[in-house]
Parts: C-alpha cells; sequence; structure tokens
C-alpha cells in the first residue's frame, strides 16, 4: 500500500514535469516566431530571445523559469515600442506559462 502511494507520488510528478516542459517549448515556439518576425522591433526582439533563453535554462525549476517569463513579458507588454497585434501574441504566451503547475 505504502509502496503504491509513493509510486503513484512519482509518477504523478513525473507527468506534471512533462506537461510543464510541453507548455515551456510551447511557450518558446511562439515567441520564437514573434523574434524571428521581421516586422519584429530589434529593442523587442533582444528582449523575447532574452525570454527565451531564461525559458530554456533547466538548472531552474520550471515554476519559477515561468514566473520570471510572465514578469518580464508583463513589462515588454507595456513598452510602446510593442506593436498591438504583438501584444496579444505576448499575452498568449503568458496564459501558457501562466498555467504550468508546480
Amino acid at each position: 500500500m505504502v509502496i503504491s502511494l509513493a509510486s503513484r507520488r512519482q509518477q504523478e510528478k513525473q507527468e506534471k514535469e512533462r506537461e510543464n516542459k510541453e507548455k515551456i517549448l510551447k511557450a518558446v515556439s511562439i515567441l520564437m516566431s514573434v523574434a524571428d518576425n521581421t516586422m519584429t522591433p530589434k529593442q523587442v526582439r533582444q528582449s523575447i530571445k532574452d525570454i527565451i533563453n531564461n525559458l530554456k535554462d533547466e538548472k531552474i525549476d520550471a515554476g519559477v523559469r515561468a514566473a520570471n517569463a510572465i514578469s518580464m513579458l508583463d513589462e515588454l507588454t507595456q513598452s510602446p515600442n510593442v506593436p498591438s497585434h504583438m501584444r496579444v501574441t505576448l499575452w498568449q504566451v503568458v496564459s501558457v506559462l501562466e498555467s504550468i503547475r508546480t
């Protein structure tokens, strides 16, 4: 009974980590498409690349990476340099990152 409970918890933890990794990859994919867009201003592109690098840093827990990225994206979406259509995409990334469970 105890072994099966510990085993179940371990499986749940692994499943949660797998889901979080998929969500981070989805967020990175969306951000890369924005960064690769020729209409993206240079300053915005650099900020997005910094966010991508932070999200890819697996030394840090997924929840912490997501929280840091959300904070950076929130600041970026308030910048007048970001076109309004791009803000919507960045908010979509925020939504994906907010669903990461720790």
